[in-house]
Parts: structure tokens; sequence; C-alpha cells
């Protein structure tokens, strides 16, 4: 049975971000991720997810300055005392929180630099957040994005993802299988998901539609399609649900949830 965790950044956005873990719940969900917790207190985050028996499966180590564009930076050299402190940042979060995985940023590539530099960097930075994650149980994932919606980050691919953790040879390192950004930029999703899935090395699955980003049953991929593959092969982890809901869906978020309701009942 496949398990879909809330993006509380993506979803519930008729409501203020606290109230969001009860409008998840409310609809169901018995987990949630989101990008940063870092504006609220660690333990107010947890009194929610207690107080509505969720679950934190993923969130996202700062990213550096977010506001002025900047999206991680764990592939910039002489970034790496500010990566090191966010990694600890996060991984302190994630005591609090009982979540058992961090995504990690890779960043923009800066203009001019060997991309053969910003490998060996994000490499050994990564290889440092996996040994002190590994610490306290906690993965480090690691996500290829698409450069239409983000220009110039640097991991794109599934393959130079794989080849990254194959690199860094940590088992709590793993990659984020976002397949909206898979079909963006590589498409072929059926085929990299039955490649990728049974190796162990994808520790979480995203979803939404394409090309909107809206809720999964809109849009070109068929996403039934591709939960039947996902759970013939056995895959037991979260799938996060990253979409934004289509605007003119009466009732918010939870409105567009046919999509969900079918899957939980079997009729797709």
């Amino acid at each position: 049975m496949l398990r879909f965790a809330a993006n509380l950044s993506m979803l519930y956005n008729e409501h203020a971000f606290v109230d969001r873990f009860a409008a998840a719940a409310a609809d169901g969900f018995s987990a949630v991720e989101y990008l940063f917790p870092y504006a609220f207190a660690a333990s107010d985050l947890a009194a929610r997810l207690r107080d509505h028996g969720l679950e934190q499966v993923l969130f996202n180590a700062p990213p550096g300055d977010w506001d002025h564009g900047e999206r991680g930076t764990a592939c910039l050299p002489g970034r790496e005392d500010e990566f090191k402190r966010s990694i600890d940042q996060a991984l302190g979060y994630a005591a609090t929180l009982r979540c058992p995985r961090v995504h990690v940023m890779a960043g923009l590539a800066p203009p001019g630099t060997e991309r053969a530099t910003l490998r060996a960097t994000y490499i050994a930075n990564l290889a440092w957040a996996a040994a002190q994650a590994a610490a306290q149980g906690v993965e480090i994932l690691i996500e290829p994005i698409n450069t239409r919606d983000v220009p110039g980050f640097f991991l794109n691919r599934q393959d130079h993802a794989h080849e990254v953790v194959a690199a860094v040879g940590a088992a709590n390192l793993k990659v984020q299988m976002d397949l909206y950004h898979c079909q963006i930029v590589e498409g072929d999703l059926a085929t990299k998901i039955g490649k990728y899935l049974p190796t162990g090395a994808v520790g979480h699955l995203q979803i939404a539609g394409v090309p909107e980003r809206y809720e999964p049953d809109l849009g070109e991929v068929n996403h039934p399609y591709l939960f039947e593959l996902i759970d013939r092969l056995g895959y037991g982890g979260w799938i996060g649900c990253e979409y934004r809901p289509r605007i003119a869906t009466p009732g918010g978020t939870s409105a567009g949830l046919g999509w969900l309701h079918a899957c939980r009942t079997g009729q797709i």
C-alpha cells in the first residue's frame, strides 16, 4: 500500500502554516513534509505533529540566502563552513521532530567555475553531512531538479545523482526522486523507476502533475500506471505530494484530493 505525505509548503496554502497540520490530518494524511522549519521553534512544530497524529518524514537543510535566490550551498567552494553549520542546524531540528531524512540542496552552479570543482566540493560536503547524520540515524537526500524551474541548478539527472551517491559511498546518502522534475528533464519515468527503486538507493519519492505542477491527476503523466508499478516493486517509503492545488478548484486543497481518495480505495 502506497503511503502519501502532504507537502505543507505547497498544499493547504488557504491556511496559515501552523494550521496546515490539522488540515492535512483531517484529510487523512498521516505524514507531512515541507521545505523549511526554521522560522518556527522545533518544539512548537513537534507539538503540532503530536496533536494531530502526524509523522514528519522530510524537510530541507538551510539553503543559503533563499530570498535572494540561493538554492543550497553543498556544491559551492568556499562555503564549506556555512554548509556544516546548516547541517548541524538541520540535524538539531530532525532530532526534535523525529524526522528520519533531510534533503540537502546542491545549489546553483556559479558561472565560470569548473564543474569538476563543484562536483568535488559537493561530494566532500555530502560525505561529511552523511557521517554526521548517521550518528543519529538520519538519511541525507539529494534531489535532481529541473533547470526550467530552477535555472543553473547543479544536479539535474537521476543517473548523475546515483553516481554521486556511489562516489560518496555512505549507506545513509540516498536520492530523492521527484517524478515531476524527472519528467521535465528526462521523461521515461517507468523505466527509471524500474531501474532505481530496486537498488534501495531511492530514499523518497515526490509527485506532481506535469507541466503545471498541479494535482497528479492533471497533465501528461499517467500517475495511476506509475503508482501500480511503484507498489508492485515493493517500495515502502513515502511519496511526497509536492504540487500546487489548481487555482480554479473550489474549496482549496481538500477539493482536489479525488485522486488520493481513488488511490486509497483501490479505484486506480
